[in-house]
């Protein structure tokens, strides 16, 4: 065999360098000869370092390739320091020790050659040709590519499972692993039986969860049916999918699958909104399936938080789900009040609050059926007069004329008292405001417009002769149930409630309950209801139920409890008990925080912020508006308009006894005739038209 050129050069260099070294050192100590030897040892190491970090094969291989300058470095350095030519001639020994090395193992010229050169005698290998498959003894030749063709060989080769044949194999483009193969049955007509996922599974030697059966429907030149199977393996996908899934693949394994919190629901798109903070993921599910179904403790674990925490927000339309996850809860934050917030539109509608999706819940001053009504539910500190000053606020922006009645006097409704035309504290105010209310519907209903006719109040009708009249009661349950004007405040209260909207006068109720059972009729609730967009906060968990069901809701709508807190958990806790410490203070920031009802579904709400320390006369036009000269005249002559916290007038609520023997058979303060209460017995006996004197005859006459 001849000797390769490179392996010939290496051998001369080492026979002549080899001298070189060993004689440099000791003939010329400070010669550039030792510079360039101790570089290529340098180069030699950094090989060594490369090859010794690099995770390639043959790292061995290259370690030995830059062996001989490393050790031409050592040599020199070793000459360098000794006397002479060292003990025993030593340079001399190694120099000569280092070329032998390098004569016998040649590691430059044998590793960077990828082949040797054949021996010049003998014969060139000739090429090998890859045999051909052999058509399969099953299935005959049908032109099928080569890849059908292994596939069909490794189907027979498996035991054909299911007793099928295959027709065609299709590799997934980027995946060596992953094919779709069209399979039929072996024998004609026949349906496929017994073809599972576990078969196929053991067929091609991969998990049963990446394999997926489907049925094949008939295409125009190929048949169908139940003879008929596509069959999926993809392990390469699967793996891919599991590693570093895609935000489709993520929600469908996660949120849409059977058993997932959205059933059924296929992802849209995901959206990220910088500004606010907050993510927004858009599903939908298919029409057949109906109206979606959340599970949002299930949905919030999956998105990696807490339902108490609330970040997570699920708005449904129709068939598709818009799932808000906020950075950080927005029902933990205070949405200032302002002066253009409060203010109603051409509608008559204001922004009351946001909502958790971000959006702002609007209330209304107004609707088409005349003034709105009002209903404001919380416990003792849930925000309830907050929310009460926002209306207050709106109506009078709206240049309504504002009434306000509180069961128990307070520092905030004082405040509001003084934006109001009338204000006033206890049962009997209340009854008294009541009787004005209903009398002014009857002086507003006999009222001309500028054309001349009577109308109902329609704030989009020019002319009319009166204001808007909103009156609010605050804790107005407490006063229902006063032992002398509950009866009839709740009495007067219902009357208000049903046709006070047609003559532009609104009833706003604020109380800790609507539920029959604590003095509110039924008949009050539901006209309060219809007529105005109800408001419901802080409920305690195990009221929730009760509360939505009094309002009309129905149970599939039905919100789960808020949490207690808004504000996230402090972590620690772990190294706090080790250590003995106590836990730190909840912080209790969910006033102000409950539902607003404007539709079928409640919808949660954070309500705006009145900052009452800070003053409240920004809030307000510089104007309180009054009820017309005209409307207070007709109430003087019905005695009903003057200082009402004021005691008892004589004959106000019943004939007053003749003396005190004859209290036993006198009617109790607070009875009578409840509908004539309010006039006094110089108005009784005062006759100006046909009606009044129809209405002293019935009271002669006992009727």
């Amino acid at each position: 065999m001849s000797t390769p050129r490179s392996a010939a050069l290496e051998r001369t260099l080492y026979t002549l360098a080899a001298p070189v070294l060993a004689a440099a050192p000791n003939i010329t100590p400070d010669s550039p000869v030792h510079t360039a030897v101790q570089l290529a040892g340098a180069a030699g190491l950094g090989g060594w370092y490369l090859a010794f970090k690099s995770d390639e094969v043959g790292a061995g291989r290259k370690i030995l390739r830059w062996s001989p300058l490393v050790m031409a470095a050592a040599i020199d350095v070793a000459a360098r320091h000794t006397p002479g030519w060292g003990p025993w001639c030593l340079d001399a020994i190694l120099a000569t020790g280092w070329a032998a090395a390098g004569l016998l193992v040649m590691p430059f010229s044998r590793h960077t050659r990828r082949n040797h050169r054949p021996a010049v005698d003998a014969p060139a290998p000739a090429p090998r040709r890859e045999p051909a498959l052999e058509p399969s003894p099953v299935q005959p030749d049908d032109g099928a590519d080569a890849f059908t063709r292994q596939v069909r060989r490794l189907w027979e080769n498996r035991g054909m499972p299911g007793r099928t044949v295959v027709v065609k194999a299709i590799p997934h483009p980027g995946m060596p692993h992953d094919l779709s193969v069209l399979v039929r049955a072996s024998e004609a007509g026949r349906p496929i039986a017994g073809l599972t996922d576990e078969v196929v599974a053991a067929a091609f030697g991969v998990d049963v969860t990446d394999v997926h059966i489907e049925e094949v429907v008939r295409q125009y030149g190929r048949e169908g049916g139940p003879s008929w199977r596509e069959v999926h393996v993809t392990p390469d996908a699967n793996e891919r999918r599991r590693k570093a899934p895609s935000a489709r693949e993520r929600w469908a394994d996660r949120v849409g699958g059977a058993g997932g919190p959205i059933p059924g629901s296929e992802f849209v798109k995901e959206v990220r909104d910088s500004e606010r903070k907050v993510t927004h993921y858009i599903a939908q599910v298919p029409d057949e399936m109906g109206e979606p179904r959340v599970n949002l403790h299930a949905l919030a674990a999956v998105l990696k938080t807490k339902y108490d925490e609330g970040r997570l927000f699920v708005t449904i339309d129709g068939n598709e789900v818009l799932v808000s996850l906020w950075d950080t809860s927005p029902l933990a934050q205070v949405f200032p009040a302002t002066r253009e917030l409060l203010t109603p539109d051409k509608d008559g509608r204001w922004v009351t609050g946001y909502l958790g999706n971000g959006q702002p819940a609007r209330n209304r001053v107004y609707t088409d059926r005349g003034a709105a009504h009002g209903l404001f539910v919380a416990p003792s500190g849930g925000g309830k007069t907050q929310l009460m000053a926002l209306n207050v606020a709106a109506d009078a922006l709206f240049g309504a004329v504002v009434w306000l009645a509180t069961e128990a006097p307070d520092e905030k409704t004082a405040a509001l008292g003084k934006h109001t035309d009338r204000y006033g504290v206890g049962a009997l105010y209340m009854i008294r405001m009541l009787r004005a209310l209903v009398a002014l519907m009857e002086i507003r209903g006999e009222m001309p417009w500028e054309d001349g006719q009577l109308h109902d109040w329609d704030p989009y009708l020019p002319g009319c002769p009166y204001r808007m009249l909103s009156s609010y009661f605050d804790e107005f349950l407490s006063a229902a149930r006063h032992g002398l004007y509950g009866a009839e405040i709740m009495e007067l209260a219902e009357v208000v409630s049903v046709k006070g909207r047609k003559y532009g006068i609104g009833i706003k109720v604020a109380g800790q309950s609507i539920y029959v059972q604590d003095g509110f009729t039924q008949l009050l609730c539901e006209n309060l209801r219809e007529n105005c967009i109800p408001i419901v906060l802080k409920v305690a968990p195990k009221k929730v139920g009760d509360m939505f069901k009094a309002l009309g809701i129905s149970p599939e709508y039905t919100p789960e409890p808020l949490p207690r807190s808004f504000s996230p958990a402090e972590k620690g806790r772990i190294e706090r008990v080790m250590r003995g410490e106590p836990e730190p203070p909840s912080n209790s920031n969910t006033g102000g925080a409950g539902w607003i009802v404007e539709a079928k579904q409640p919808d949660v709400l954070r309500a705006l912020f009145m900052d009452f320390n800070a003053g409240i006369d920004g809030y307000f036009p510089d104007t309180v508006e009054f009820l017309t000269d005209y409307e207070i005249r007709e109430l003087e002559k019905r005695d009903l308009w003057f200082d009402w916290t004021e005691p008892p007038r004589p004959g106000e609520f019943g004939p007053e006894p003749d003396d005190e023997d004859s209290d036993d058979d006198a009617p109790q303060q607070g009875g009578g005739n409840r509908r004539g209460a309010g006039r006094s017995a110089s108005r009784q006996d005062t006759v100006t038209s046909p009606r009044q004197a129809l209405e002293a005859i019935k009271r002669l006459s006992g009727v």
